[in-house]
């Protein structure tokens, strides 16, 4: 490609190829994933049995913990507005064991049918990296493709490796961006509204509250609004709703980057 175009932008090129050489479906897998044998005929009974289905995704655990569940398929929350991974953090005991709609399925593994594409198109590259597949299977969904867990395919994905860590600035930054990202172009007008002021609560509770936060002590408290305003993390999700407001897109800016570095030192164990 000559440059880093992200998840949405580098699968789109993958996804171009595959769609002019005749191929019915489409997986796209992350490569930091380890798959069973069977995922591929596991997805294709699926799709055979569901005829409406568009997207189909896999039963995902973390790496490291191998029956760890990190998604059992997806759901978007109303009480804290942001789309969810059922099962996350549980042990697989087969409770998620039953082939079903669901809300969403996560990009490091998506299998789809290839006639998605041609009625709705590729995915959106401004998302870069981080909420495409969400933008993705809210417009196929609304073309009238249902989307599918798939129990009997199962992956096992080092989680956020891209990223640092789920808790980085650079996770922040594309969370916060493109989630507002997402609301524009999908949510209606009170879902839009109630989006955007639980952002505006986030940045409240990470900028402005501790400059109101009594303290006898100012030596402490001055030392305090300077660690807020410094912080890594509080400084990258700021960031990325600026960035929403100013229309820029695709990749992060190089402060993210740094911010990620200095983040990361301050996480690695002193010698």
């Amino acid at each position: 490609n000559g440059e880093n175009l992200g998840f949405a932008g580098g699968n789109n090129r993958a996804i171009e190829h595959a769609l002019a050489s005749g191929a019915e479906f489409i997986l796209l897998l992350n490569n930091d994933t380890v798959v069973s044998p069977e995922i591929i005929s596991a997805f294709i009974n699926a799709a055979e049995q569901n005829p409406n289905g568009g997207i189909f995704g896999a039963k995902i655990y973390h790496y490291a913990e191998k029956n760890k569940l990190w998604y059992a398929g997806g759901y978007w929350n109303k009480q804290s507005l942001y789309f969810s991974e059922r099962g996350a953090g549980q042990l697989d005991e087969g409770q998620f064991d039953q082939l079903e709609e669901t809300d969403w399925v996560i990009g490091c593994a998506m299998f789809i049918r290839a006639d998605v594409f041609k009625k709705i198109g590729l995915l959106e590259h401004k998302f870069f990296l981080n909420n495409e597949e969400i933008d993705f299977c809210s417009r196929a969904r609304k073309a009238g493709y249902a989307c599918v867990y798939v129990p009997e395919a199962k992956v096992w994905h080092k989680i956020s490796v891209s990223f640092g860590g789920e808790d980085s600035p650079m996770k922040l930054y594309f969370s916060a961006r493109n989630r507002l990202l997402w609301a524009s172009r999908n949510a209606d007008f009170l879902l839009k509204i109630r989006i955007y002021g639980n952002i505006f609560m986030v940045l409240m509770r990470r900028f402005i509250f501790p400059v109101f936060k009594f303290s006898f002590n100012f030596k402490q408290w001055l030392w305090s609004v300077r660690e807020t305003f410094l912080d890594p993390c509080h400084r990258a999700y700021f960031l990325g709703v600026r960035d929403f407001c100013l229309g820029r897109f695709g990749n992060c800016p190089e402060k993210i980057r740094e911010l990620t570095k200095v983040w990361s030192k301050s996480k690695s164990p002193s010698v």
